[in-house]
Parts: C-alpha cells; sequence; structure tokens
C-alpha cells in the first residue's frame, strides 16, 4: 500500500485532473471556463459552427 504522504499526493491529483475535466468537457463556454482560459465570449466558438 502507499504510504500516507504518497497517498495523500495521489488524491490530490485525482481531484486536479477531475476538476480540470469538467472544467474543459461542460464549463469551457461558461463564463467561469472562459475566464480560466482568457477568452471572451465572441472567440468562444468560430462563425459559421
Amino acid at each position: 500500500m502507499l504510504g500516507t504522504p504518497a497517498g495523500i499526493v495521489v488524491v490530490l491529483v485525482a481531484l486536479l485532473r477531475g476538476k480540470f475535466l469538467v472544467l474543459e468537457m461542460f464549463l469551457w463556454d461558461k463564463p467561469v471556463g472562459l475566464k480560466v482560459f482568457g477568452q471572451s465570449r465572441s472567440a468562444r466558438r468560430p462563425p459559421g459552427c
């Protein structure tokens, strides 16, 4: 089994990856996603899409 410090690091990395997954999949074109990725509302989708 992993030691306590290693286990804590593994859990923290897993939580961060989950956060990024939700951000990129579901919040990409929402205000919080636009702010995180430094995009504007006009740049969120190219014309014609």
